[in-house]
């Protein structure tokens, strides 16, 4: 029921992380607070497609 998917940081729009997530525990996109290399800072990371 696990599946991979990839986040986005919502500033500078790169894909930086791939993880897992239950889908029948979170049927809706999720959003992380993850460190993006790019900005160099601490941003909100959303899952994309």
């Amino acid at each position: 029921m696990r599946s991979l998917v990839t986040m986005a940081c919502t500033e500078c729009k790169q894909r930086n992380y791939q993880t897992n997530k239950n889908k029948k525990n979170d049927p809706d996109r999720i959003e992380l607070n993850k460190y993006c290399k790019f900005c160099k800072k601490h941003t909100l990371h959303k899952e994309t497609k």
